[in-house]
């Protein structure tokens, strides 16, 4: 199956800011076949469905793939699937991730700690780290490739020297031992930071290749990450998972490309 359209490949495309990705490139007049990575391929299939409910005129595909980027296996036969019929990647958008930080209410103690850090550092770290370095052979038989992973605006270690104080109410604690339970969500924020490391890294092996590089901070969505649900982070001024599709879209058609390199937001520059 070969194509003339731009090849984008997305980890977690069929919820979330990855379907709003998703959506925003088949809203777009330019043509993109899409392969919407899911861990479920009936998950994608079910997703697609919906999308075409709610755009009927596009000149772009979506194509489902099952891509569990927490295993290697899934990955690796994913890249030969993409490998065989399209021989290129123009844009890999990075997008699976996830956050843990709840399981250190649930199993309070060092094994709690130990499982929400490792599980953040895992999927959002070293799964995606695996999954570029697998897909970059692809990505570097493009002539016009991207390379992006989604960050966070709470993994800014300029705003966090500052002092932390997120929508959702994480100041300083009172003194004493022990604290109580917070909104800080330290370990998925350090993973995300970690993650914008990663990103300066590639940006530095693949330059000779032309290849452009970005970390995108989405903003502060109702999606349903870290399991609080859409309506509640609405209620704390969340904006919409759109706008999040619509700020990728526009780095993967070049909009951005002054800001290659960056931790890249609405609004300009994210601080590192």
């Amino acid at each position: 199956m070969s194509t003339d359209k731009t090849i984008v490949v997305i980890t977690g495309g069929n919820t979330g800011i990855g379907y709003e990705t998703v959506k925003a490139l088949m809203d777009s007049p330019a043509p993109y076949t899409v392969l919407m990575g899911s861990r479920k391929l009936e998950n994608a299939s079910d997703a697609i469905a919906k999308l075409s409910s709610e755009i009927s005129n596009s000149s772009s595909e979506v194509v489902p793939i099952q891509i569990d980027i927490t295993d290697d296996d899934s990955i690796s036969n994913a890249y030969k699937e993409i490998e065989s019929k399209f021989g290129k990647v123009d844009a890999l958008i990075n997008n699976a991730g996830a956050s843990f930080d709840a399981i250190m209410k649930e199993k309070p103690g060092p094994t709690g700690i130990r499982e929400a850090w490792e599980t953040s550092y895992s999927v959002n770290v070293s799964s995606t780290q695996v999954m570029t370095t697998t897909f970059i052979p692809l990505l570097l038989k493009s002539s016009s490739p991207r390379l992006l992973f989604i960050t966070s605006g709470l993994s800014s270690l300029t705003t966090m020297s500052g002092g932390f104080n997120s929508k959702l109410g994480a100041g300083a604690p009172q003194a004493g031992w022990p604290k109580p339970p917070e909104a800080s969500v330290i370990a998925y924020r350090s993973s995300k930071t970690a993650l914008n490391m990663m990103m300066l890294d590639w940006a530095r092996v693949l330059k000779q290749d032309g290849v452009k590089v970005f970390a995108i901070s989405p903003g502060f969505l109702a999606t349903g990450l870290g399991g609080v649900g859409a309506a509640t982070l609405r209620k704390f001024g969340a904006g919409e998972p759109s706008e999040g599709g619509d700020l990728i879209r526009k780095v993967v058609q070049g909009e951005r490309d002054a800001d290659a390199g960056k931790v890249v937001n609405k609004d300009g520059v994210q601080p590192w």
